[in-house]
């Protein structure tokens, strides 16, 4: 074969080899979804092919490919990133405005034509999202092939699948343990009437049977499937992958292993009458077409979901010293940051990464990160998802703001957080801009609300500084946060577009991250961001009531802000978060003989006079 078909190099020449595929099977458009049969956020790279094809690095987007043009549906975080990064691939940049993906299925429709053939791999498409597709092609004349994967044969030395060993959680160290987990899960299938509950989410099963792995970039997961049943359960993975201590811990709980490719097989072979509960946002079509007519199917969302975003006590307590560590690694970080600023040193985003890594890794039990840090500066934090490259990155100097997102995957909890950093003097406009973002953060952290409330209603409370000067971010204020997992996790979600339903309720033990925003494209952004544990508090005639406590340990700068804009409450907010991380953080830093962070921690924490607040707001004009 010529090097051409062997090893195409540009997006062009790849998608013009999966046109190819394409006219060979009868295919006038073809959907490659950001997914894999797992439905992963981050992805092995064995399914990575959206970004192979397009060479759009994002974690998010959506491929639509027809024969004669190409379109990236991406959301807002990332519609100047994507439009730069696709200039001369052949693949046009779409904005996705809506959830989901009705808009990247329309456009699939559109571009093979009036009747045309559309192909999608159905094992890495969700069972509701295939119903949707099916439903549009069945109601317009098109024909649907997802039984195979369209990248099979056109991607020439396509990543093997990963080979790493799994590891096992000590005992113990959740306050709860397998078989008390399976027990859980087992009265939930009997809730449900299922006999049997198969799940493909891959922290999920990591959670449920206490083990991790290093298959998917960020995430400390392994790629399996799990098929439960009334008293016996089979983890579909590489056996050779798993050390001998790990396979009889799992047989002692009744857990037998099986070939990772083996679970359509065994999907095949239940008994007809039997019922299934599965997750239809959580499980392929691919995997639930395997189910035999005579097998019933229950669809609800993956009990341990919501079992394992409610935090034990112990994993809380886990989490707050995780948290210390995190904030010690920050505060060495940021002082050493301030003194290069200081003193003129060169320094590029890609710096920021490379430093803010090394001084986690000099905390015990660090793994690696949450995710790709994202250092911006300036008009590259307008960006939300940013992420700097060797090729395309920005030098840190002059005037401006320097925006920080960044975690740390440890053995005792995962963080994320997010700061903006003073370059020499910020402008007012961007002061006042981190001045609103940090009420945001502190109207919603100091916020009690009723038991039962669904996490997106308390969204407005942290845009109602935002939205008093017209202003408005596109991406949620709030995810969930695994422990030692996923730093993306479900059920809860602190966004005004997610759907409010019993899933999306804030329940005791869930951590949230809570982070406004504000995007000014082409001059700067402003996010900041902590994570917070929420808490049952005070019952009255009126019932429960809860709250949050702030978990992340490290400053916030005031010189990014205009402190007269302050009102007291949020002067004493403030005062008192600062004497938290104080506290908390001077210790490890004494102890461990670093004074130039001691001193740096002891200045940035300084309380505010409460007095500083202005009542009436005056306007530089």
């Amino acid at each position: 074969m010529d090097r051409t078909m062997t090893a195409p190099t540009t997006p062009r020449d790849r998608i013009a080899l999966l046109r190819s595929h394409m006219r060979g099977h009868g295919v006038a458009a073809c959907l490659i979804p950001s997914s894999d049969p797992h439905l992963s956020e981050y992805l092995p790279a064995h399914w990575q092919g959206r970004r192979w094809l397009s060479g759009w690095g994002g974690s998010a987007g959506t491929l639509v490919v027809g024969l004669r043009a190409a379109e990236l549906w991406v959301d807002s975080r990332y519609w100047e990133q994507a439009g730069r990064q696709l200039q001369d691939s052949g693949v046009e940049m779409r904005p996705m405005t809506s959830p989901g993906l009705s808009q990247a299925l329309e456009a699939l429709l559109r571009l093979a034509g009036p009747g045309g053939p559309v192909a999608v791999d159905g094992d890495v498409l969700s069972v509701a999202a295939l119903r949707q597709l099916k439903n549009l092609c069945d109601a317009r004349g098109h024909a649907l092939h997802a039984e195979a994967d369209p990248l099979a044969h056109a991607w020439p030395g396509r990543p093997p699948l990963p080979t790493e060993p799994v590891t096992a959680v000590p005992r113990g160290a959740q306050g709860h343990e397998r078989e008390d987990r399976l027990g859980v899960l087992r009265e939930k299938m009997r809730a449900h009437g299922a006999d049997w509950h198969f799940i493909s989410s891959l922290d999920d099963i990591a959670w449920l049977l206490g083990l991790r792995g290093r298959d998917v970039p960020y995430n400390p997961v392994f790629l399996a499937h799990l098929l439960v049943g009334k008293d016996e359960a089979t983890l579909f993975v590489d056996a050779r992958r798993m050390p001998p201590e790990v396979q009889s811990a799992l047989a002692a709980d009744g857990v037998a292993l099986a070939p990772y490719g083996g679970a359509k097989q065994a999907l095949r072979a239940l008994s007809a009458g039997a019922t299934v509960l599965i997750d239809p946002k959580r499980v392929t079509a691919g995997h639930a077409a395997a189910l035999p007519p005579g097998v019933l199917q229950r669809q609800a969302t993956n009990p341990s979901t919501l079992l394992k975003a409610c935090k034990s006590s112990t994993e809380a307590a886990s989490i707050r010293k995780a948290m210390v560590q995190d904030g010690l690694a920050l505060v060495e970080f940021f002082a050493a940051l301030d003194e290069q600023l200081a003193r003129g040193a060169v320094l590029t985003e890609l710096d920021i990464d490379t430093q803010l890594t090394a001084a986690r890794a000099r905390q015990p039990g660090f793994q690696g990160p949450s995710f790709a840090t994202i250092a911006a500066f300036n008009a590259n934090g307008a960006m939300p998802h940013y992420v700097a490259t060797p090729d395309a990155h920005a030098r840190i100097g002059g005037d401006g703001l320097l925006l920080i997102d960044s975690g740390g995957q440890y053995t005792g909890g995962t963080t994320d957080i997010t700061r903006m950093v003073a370059v020499g003097t910020p402008s007012r406009d961007q002061r006042r801009d981190c001045t609103r973002v940090l009420q945001g953060l502190i109207a919603l952290s100091s916020l009690h609300f009723p038991k039962g409330t669904p996490a997106p209603m308390l969204d407005a409370v942290a845009r109602a500084p935002l939205w008093r000067e017209n202003i408005d971010y596109g991406h949620g204020t709030g995810h969930g946060v695994g422990w030692c997992l996923n730093v993306h996790e479900g059920p809860q979600s602190i966004f005004l577009r997610a759907e409010a339903d019993e899933d999306s309720i804030l329940r005791a033990g869930m951590v949230t991250s809570i982070e406004p925003g504000i995007y000014r494209p082409g001059q700067w952004g402003v996010r900041i961001e902590n994570l917070t544990l929420a808490l049952h508090g005070a019952e009255s005639a009126f019932g429960r009531f809860m709250s949050f406590e702030t978990l992340t340990l490290c400053p916030i700068d005031l010189r990014c802000l205009c402190t007269e804009l302050l009102a007291a409450d949020e002067i004493r907010w403030l005062n008192r978060y600062h004497a938290q991380v104080r506290q908390a953080l001077l210790p490890g830093l004494s102890a461990g003989g670093n004074g130039p962070a001691c001193q740096w921690l002891i200045e940035r924490t300084e309380p505010l006079a409460e007095d500083t607040c202005a009542l009436a707001e005056k306007e530089d004009d």
